[in-house]
This record gives C-alpha cells, sequence and structure tokens, in this order.
C-alpha cells in the first residue's frame, strides 16, 4: 500500500514542480540541456521571470564532462538573453566540453544566447526561430565618466571575438549587425530568422530536433569508431551507451541530441580579463 502511494507520488510532485508530467526514459548516450527564458546572472529576477540559472548549469556541465555513460551533448535553446557574463561563462564551459556537442536555437536565440548557441561543434536553428543581434546595455545606476564606455567596449568585444572565433562570421560584418539601424523599433541591432542567421554564418544549417539528434549521434559514432547508425538502432544505443545518462540529473537528463560543426582550434581567442 505505501508503495502504491509513493508510486502515485512521484508523477504529482513533478507536475507541482516542474509542471508537467514524468517524461518516459530511455537509454541514450545524449544528455539534453535547455536554455530557456531569461539568463540570470549574479543578480536574482524576479519571480514571475522564467529562467535559467547558471549556478544551476554549471555543475550540469561539469557532470556531462565527468560522466562516462554521457557520450554528447544537446543544447537546446529558446532564450531572450541576460547576463552577459552568466552567457559568457555557459558558452565557455560548452565549449571546452571534450565530447561532440550540438545546439539547437528553437523560438528564439538571443542577445547572449548568441555565443552558447555558436560554442556546441555544430549549431541547428528551427526555419521560424530568431536571433537578436544588438550591442551591450547596462541596467541600473550608469556613472557618466569614460571608463564606463571603455568597460561596455572591452565586454562587447569579448562576446564579438567568441561569436566570431566559434563561427562563420567575420568580426567586421558583426559589428555590423550590431549597429544597423531600422531594423528594431527602439534600438540599435539587427533580427536574424531561421535561414538569415545561416546565411551571416553564425549558425551551421537549418534543421529540426530529428537533424540536430542524428548529428549528436553521428559525432558520438565517429569518436566510438562504431558502424554508422548504430546509435539509432534503440536495441543497439542499450550496448553502446551501456547505461544511457540516467547518471545525470533527471531534470536536465532528457535524451536529446545538438549538432555537429567542426571548429577549427586555430579561430579561438583569448578573451580579456
Amino acid at each position: 500500500m505505501a508503495d502504491e502511494k509513493a508510486q502515485r507520488k512521484e508523477p504529482e510532485g513533478a507536475i507541482e514542480s516542474l509542471g508537467t508530467t514524468e517524461v518516459p526514459r530511455s537509454k541514450s548516450p545524449v544528455h539534453c540541456l535547455t536554455v530557456i527564458g531569461q539568463i540570470e546572472g549574479h543578480v536574482l529576477l524576479p519571480s514571475q521571470n522564467k529562467t535559467t540559472k547558471y549556478e544551476h548549469v554549471i555543475p550540469q556541465l561539469v557532470a556531462v564532462e565527468e560522466n562516462p555513460e554521457i557520450e554528447g551533448l544537446l543544447v537546446v535553446l529558446n532564450t531572450v538573453g541576460g547576463d552577459v557574463e552568466a552567457g559568457l561563462a555557459l558558452a565557455e564551459l560548452v565549449a571546452g566540453l571534450s565530447k561532440p556537442t550540438v545546439s539547437l536555437v528553437l523560438g528564439g536565440g538571443h542577445s547572449i544566447g548568441v555565443p552558447i548557441a555558436v560554442a556546441a561543434e555544430q549549431s541547428f536553428i528551427a526555419p521560424t526561430a530568431t536571433m537578436t543581434i544588438h550591442p551591450l546595455r547596462l541596467n541600473g545606476l550608469v556613472v557618466g565618466v569614460p571608463q564606463t564606455y571603455e568597460y561596455i567596449d572591452r565586454m562587447q568585444d569579448r562576446v564579438i571575438r567568441f561569436i566570431s572565433g566559434h563561427s562563420r562570421i567575420p568580426e567586421h560584418r558583426l559589428k555590423e549587425l550590431m549597429t544597423r539601424t531600422g531594423d528594431l523599433a527602439r534600438d540599435v541591432g539587427t533580427v536574424l530568422v531561421g535561414q538569415e542567421a545561416v546565411r551571416e554564418g553564425i549558425i551551421d544549417q537549418v534543421g529540426t530536433l530529428q537533424d540536430a539528434m542524428a548529428a549528436v549521434l553521428r559525432r558520438i559514432e565517429q569518436r566510438k569508431g562504431v558502424k554508422p547508425g548504430a546509435l539509432h538502432d534503440r536495441a543497439a544505443r542499450g550496448d553502446l551507451a551501456d547505461g544511457g545518462a540516467e547518471g545525470a540529473e533527471p531534470v536536465l537528463a532528457a535524451a536529446g541530441a545538438g549538432r555537429s560543426r567542426r571548429r577549427s582550434p586555430r579561430r579561438r581567442r583569448p578573451l580579456e580579463g
């Protein structure tokens, strides 16, 4: 009787805490990480805001690197941006993983979400998804001295160098998109939709979840040296994954896949402090 009550409480707890029923689990070598809402940094955002908290995501990415049962990472983004330093920290962690990584932009991957999207080895964007490229902004009290503007320029250069170093868009073109007028109603910048982001060289290709999953599984197969398509076979997946991604946190360990992009180490550039 007690076991039956416990079983009933598990899906009820998932509904209360996550707003969803329990997701069916299957063995998979891929860990899915979602970046949604606003990326929360050092300042706590209001409770009505949907946020991705960097103090939650950083341990997840470290666990992905350390867990031998996880062989690839899929990053799914639908974010409006947020804290610049927190976003760059997540992007650097994704770029520094030794395992295959793929990203998929759904809905929107705006502002500081752009570096996270391009940090993966291969990136996808849905046909209807958008990416907003704009200059950095500061909230709150701003001291009107030259040092403030120099600080903004230096931080913006860090973002530009990271995006350019992990994608195909040149720095001068990225700056042009950031300062374009006429695209945003009350700001400067550019909104790129689906294929436009690919054409500019920010994202690798237009695709769906199926494409992103296939890409990350293909990269895992290449790394393991197994027969192409073996991981797509559910029966073989359990043997190859040897337990799947159940070792990860249950909230973020849903089976997913990312993109595949070959990144040249020579394009990486060190960021200033």
